[in-house]
C-alpha cells in the first residue's frame, strides 16, 4: 500500500482513506440492491396473475347452463305461460258471469237503459200499432231487474205530450213479473200490441178510435222512461 506522504501527519491522511473506502461500499450496496430490487419485480411471470383473474372468473360463474325457460341475465323478461293467456290487441276479457246462488244488486234506473220502437211509422186508421220496449245493462256489473209487464208501460200521447190518449195498463194491465238478471250490456226486449182506441185508468171511459193525426208515444219500465217517438195515422183509402 502507498504510504501517505504530505505535510499532515500520516493518521489524517489514513481516516480520509477509510472514509473514501466506505463510502465506495455504501454506494456499491446500493446499486447492488436497486439491482436485486428491479429484477425480482421484472421477473414476476404475467401468467401468475391471468391464472388468478381466470380462477376469479371461474369461482363466479354458475356451475351449469340456465334450464330452459328461465329468465336470462341479458335483462329479458320471461316468456309468458301457456296458463296466461294474452288478450289480443283491442279487446277486452268479458266479464265473468255471477256464480250460481250469489246474489245481484237491482239495476239501478241510472245504469239502465229503457227504449221504444214501433213497427211502422205510418198507420192507417183502424191498425194495431205494435211497439217493442228495450231494455239494456248500461252499468258494469251484473244486476237484477224486473223486466216483465207488471213493471212495463206504453204511453200513447198527442203531439205535443200534453194529452195522453193512451197507456197499456189501463184496460187490461199484466201483472206478470219476469226478474232477469242482466249481464253489462245485456238487452231484452218485449212487445205490446195496441188496440188503436183512447182508454182511461181503470178503463172507466168509453173507448173510441183516434183520430187521424200525429202523435207520440213512451215507454216505461218502473219509473225509468224512455226518450219519446212519434208516429203518424192516416186515413183509410177510399172505396
Amino acid at each position: 500500500m502507498i504510504e501517505p506522504q504530505g505535510p499532515l501527519p500520516d493518521e489524517v491522511y489514513w481516516k480520509r482513506r477509510l472514509l473514501a473506502v466506505a463510502a465506495a461500499v455504501v454506494a456499491l450496496a446500493l446499486v447492488i440492491a436497486l439491482i436485486i430490487w428491479a429484477s425480482s419485480g421484472g421477473n414476476d411471470e404475467p401468467g401468475a396473475t391471468n391464472a388468478a383473474a381466470t380462477s376469479s372468473t371461474e369461482a363466479a360463474a354458475p356451475s351449469e347452463a340456465p334450464k330452459s325457460g328461465e329468465q336470462d341475465n341479458q335483462g329479458s323478461a320471461p316468456a309468458p305461460k301457456a296458463s296466461e293467456p294474452t288478450p289480443a290487441s283491442g279487446t277486452e276479457a268479458p266479464l265473468p258471469a255471477p256464480a250460481e246462488g250469489a246474489e245481484v244488486a237491482p239495476c239501478t234506473d241510472q245504469t239502465l237503459s229503457v227504449v221504444l220502437y214501433t213497427d211502422k211509422p205510418t198507420y192507417t186508421k183502424g191498425d194495431q200499432p205494435v211497439f217493442t220496449v228495450v231494455v239494456t245493462n248500461g252499468g258494469l256489473a251484473p244486476c237484477s231487474r224486473d223486466v216483465g209487464k207488471a213493471s212495463q208501460n206504453v204511453v200513447v200521447r198527442s203531439l205535443d205530450g200534453t194529452r195522453t190518449l193512451w197507456a197499456a195498463q189501463d184496460c187490461a194491465p199484466d201483472k206478470t213479473v219476469n226478474v232477469q238478471v242482466l249481464a253489462p250490456g245485456q238487452q231484452v226486449s218485449d212487445k205490446i200490441t195496441w188496440s188503436g182506441t183512447t182508454s182511461s185508468p181503470g178503463c172507466e171511459k168509453p173507448r173510441v178510435a183516434i183520430p187521424v193525426g200525429a202523435y207520440q208515444a213512451i215507454a216505461t219500465v218502473g219509473v225509468k222512461e224512455s226518450a219519446p217517438i212519434t208516429f203518424n195515422v192516416i186515413a183509410p183509402p177510399q172505396q
